[in-house]
């Protein structure tokens, strides 16, 4: 079956929400250059500085890797950066994390919250600590987003309104339920790339890594055979405010 394309026409604003810098940019920034080229918002949230890794000195690969990330955010369009100060490779779900999401997804206000995935295994090996406190974390704080009596004091004291976030969306692969997917051939791609190839120094320390180049349009490929594109990004997409569905032998 070919996965329909991520209903575009439903959002006109996208907050990411990853881990680390660099998170973004195996694969995922090339949807996101698409999505800026035809007018949509796209906000960026890194919930730690990514000072865990590298050999450098924490302070100083801190400051290297956020420099990299205004790169990478530039390639794809991308102007609305947030990043936080959560400690990296030790990131601790729980109500301070949930917090701080919840915070930007009620001051961005966006349609889409796009997030990294919570499962402890996944097609290439078992996930990363801090992927899965931040995809568990975002997954709770869209919910929390919407009510006005979880973190309140974002109400009362920052003026902060609750916001209902229409579709989660997730990156993922056909063989592991990807629902949808993006269409990034051409430009997209080559920008997606770029975001890539602008972590120059965090990659140089990464023994063994293979060119952006090679790399991401061999992923994208592979993907866009789910689509019948040339190349595409795959996502896991819930739409919230959609009515639950019951399995057909349950209403019997």
């Amino acid at each position: 079956m070919t996965l329909p394309a991520l209903p575009e026409e439903s959002f006109r604003r996208v907050l990411c929400v990853v881990a680390h810098p660099d998170d973004m940019e195996y694969g995922t920034s090339a949807a996101v250059a698409r999505w800026t080229a035809r007018g949509i918002e796209v906000g960026y949230l890194l919930l730690t500085r990514g000072e865990a890794g590298m050999p450098n000195p924490p302070e100083e690969t801190a400051r290297l890797r956020v420099a990299e990330q205004r790169a990478a955010c530039a390639a794809v369009g991308v102007e609305h950066l947030t990043v936080l100060d959560h400690p990296d490779g030790v990131l601790v779900y729980g109500l301070g994390l949930r917090r701080d999401i919840c915070r930007e997804i009620r001051r961005f206000r966006p349609d889409v919250v796009l997030s990294t995935g919570y499962q402890v295994e996944t097609p290439f090996g078992f996930e990363q600590a801090d992927h899965r406190a931040a995809g568990l974390a975002t997954l709770d704080a869209v919910r929390d987003a919407g009510n006005r009596w979880v973190f309140p004091e974002q109400i009362d004291d920052e003026h902060l309104e609750p916001h209902a976030v229409r579709w989660l969306v997730v990156p993922g692969m056909a063989a592991s339920g990807a629902t949808h997917g993006v269409d990034v051939t051409g430009e997209p791609l080559r920008r997606g790339v770029a975001s890539l190839e602008a972590h120059a120094a965090y990659l140089a320390a990464l023994p063994g890594h293979p060119a952006p180049a090679d790399m991401i349009p061999m992923f994208t490929a592979m993907n866009g055979k789910a689509m019948g594109a040339g190349h595409a990004v795959l996502f896991r997409a819930h739409d919230l405010q959609a009515p639950p569905e019951f399995p057909v032998d349950a209403q019997d």
